[in-house]
């Protein structure tokens, strides 16, 4: 079963995750970010502390 079945079958029990990142010192949900924000936000490296 591949990944994309697995989530087919699962459609029903699965919710919108909305993911907010901060700007200019106040949070904002990413899907609200223009194409040239969504870019940036794809290329930011995530912090992973020790």
């Amino acid at each position: 079963m591949s990944k994309n079945e697995a989530l087919a079958m699962l459609n029903d029990k699965r919710q919108k995750c909305t993911v907010y990142t901060r700007v200019m010192g106040y949070h904002r949900p990413v899907e609200s970010f223009n194409v040239g924000k969504t870019g940036e936000h794809k290329q930011r490296k995530q912090f992973t502390e020790c």
